[in-house]
């Protein structure tokens, strides 16, 4: 199940992808389990991560990127062009505390 964040979660989270390089980057094969996989890890291990997509068409950036979220079990915080930031908790160490709702 995604995460549901408040606005003042995702204003938060939005604050702290500022800086971040991305991390990811789906190429012209698209989502696949290959690249699910390694999304998985990355969330784990990072919490907040930025995601480049590749694909001049709009509407088929942003099916990917909502295919991407979906089944990364991700809230989409941000989308600026082609980069995405997702945000999961990490089951084992959580780094990142968001702000109360």
């Amino acid at each position: 199940m995604p995460v549901a964040l408040t606005a003042a979660q995702t204003r938060f989270l939005r604050g702290q992808a500022h800086d971040l390089k991305a991390l990811l980057q789906i190429g012209n094969k698209g989502v696949t389990p290959a690249f699910l996989a390694e999304l998985d890890a990355v969330l784990e291990q990072h919490e907040l991560v930025k995601v480049k997509v590749a694909g001049e068409d709009r509407e088929a950036r942003d099916a990917m990127i909502g295919e991407l979220a979906e089944k990364a079990d991700a809230a989409l915080v941000q989308r600026i062009g082609h980069t995405a930031v997702l945000y999961r908790p990490s089951k084992e160490r959580r780094q990142i505390v968001l702000p109360r709702g």
